[in-house]
């Protein structure tokens, strides 16, 4: 699923939109690794060359074979599941493998014993394709969100404070009980997504006073159909569960925004006594003057898709996911208004053009401009 997202980025970079900061929770992680660890002309090729490693078809595999030669939804989702069945007995090139013997096998505390698969491969991956160095070297400013497995907390890793390596794209993508817990300094550290899907609320939180231009992309969505058998059901609770919470993130964020335009207005009109009390310089401090456009895009998947997409790594599935993505992408950057500030201080303007909007009779209405 995680392609959609190297799809937005390549017609992003089409189009001259270049991030000054990537963030990334899971999947997400491992993409902004390949965006910050790699120089602007190479992104591309280094998306792809992960994307293409990962979908390799595996020698002899059936659902390779009838990939290209099933017609129709039913039977394209047949071969997905079939594809996934292949994952899951032997596991994804370049990214992890299975535990022989198998976890139940293993003695408890063994390194074996807590996951299904072994992601050695996927160090080795990341080494080959990303320039750490370049990461912390700072060009681009690079966050990956984890779950701390003893206390509970979440936990962001950040080149801005933190000397960023492998382990630490690892850990953002380290899903239980698929993959193993990855140590850090003496802890260990399962997917952010268990938490939270997504950085938005790390990156707005930064109140650099900057007006900032934000695209959040979401690969699941939050709003879905009302399900009509057990298929369906497993299907919506992936869905319930992993989807972002950006409406929330950007709703709040809106009404913090609102009270601090309220208080500079108060400010220019406050006595300069006043003014310099501790609890109007803390006021004042916390004042972002900044305007701010959040961009949203959400993956939407055919139905055919089925609960096993999100370790469905066929190379079809994989291209129709990337040409998703920059067709979301094209399709929101049509829209000169994403890229053009608001007028008023502390605004927030937030657009998504591809979500339909349920209407009253139960339908949908074209997505439209949300700001």
């Amino acid at each position: 699923m995680g392609s959609y997202q190297a799809g937005v980025y390549e017609a992003l970079l089409a189009a001259g939109v270049e991030p000054t900061w990537v963030a990334g929770i899971s999947i997400g992680a491992i993409n902004s690794a390949l965006i910050a660890g790699n120089p602007r002309e190479t992104r591309i090729e280094k998306l792809r060359s992960f994307w293409e490693m990962v979908s390799e078809a595996r020698a002899g595999g059936l659902s390779a074979a009838l990939s290209g030669l099933v017609p129709g939804q039913a039977l394209r989702g047949w071969v997905n599941q079939l594809a996934a069945g292949e994952v899951m007995i032997n596991g994804v090139s370049g990214f992890f493998t299975p535990r022989m013997p198998p976890p139940f096998l293993a003695p408890a505390g063994a390194t074996g014993a807590t996951s299904w698969y072994d992601t050695a491969a996927l160090r080795r991956t990341l080494e080959s394709l990303i320039d750490f160095d370049r990461i912390n070297g700072k060009e681009v400013r690079f966050s990956v969100g984890a779950v701390n497995v003893r206390t509970g907390n979440f936990a962001y890793f950040d080149n801005a404070t933190d000397i960023i390596g492998p382990e630490h794209v690892m850990a953002s993508g380290a899903l239980p009980p698929a993959f193993p817990p990855v140590e850090i300094e003496g802890e260990f550290y399962w997917d952010g997504g268990l938490v939270s899907n997504t950085p938005l609320d790390w990156v707005l939180s930064a109140c650099s006073g900057l007006d900032t231009l934000v695209f959040q992309i979401d690969l699941w969505s939050a709003r879905g159909d009302l399900p009509r058998d057990l298929a369906s059901v497993a299907v919506r609770m992936k869905e319930v569960q992993f989807s972002s919470r950006t409406r929330s993130a950007t709703d709040a964020f809106r009404k913090l925004q609102t009270l601090r335009a309220t208080f500079n207005r108060l400010l220019a009109e406050m006595p300069s006594e006043l003014a310099a009390t501790p609890e109007a310089r803390l006021l004042a401090k916390a004042s972002d003057r900044a305007v701010y456009n959040i961009v949203q895009l959400v993956y939407r998947s055919p139905t055919y898709e089925g609960q096993s997409k999100d370790y469905e790594f066929s190379r079809r599935t994989m291209e129709d996911h990337w040409a998703a993505g920059r067709r979301d992408a094209e399709i929101t950057l049509s829209h000169p208004q994403v890229l053009v500030p608001p007028a008023a201080m502390n605004a927030v303007h937030v657009y998504d053009f591809i979500t339909p909007r349920p209407d009253r009779s139960g339908g949908a209405k074209p997505a439209e401009d949300r700001a």
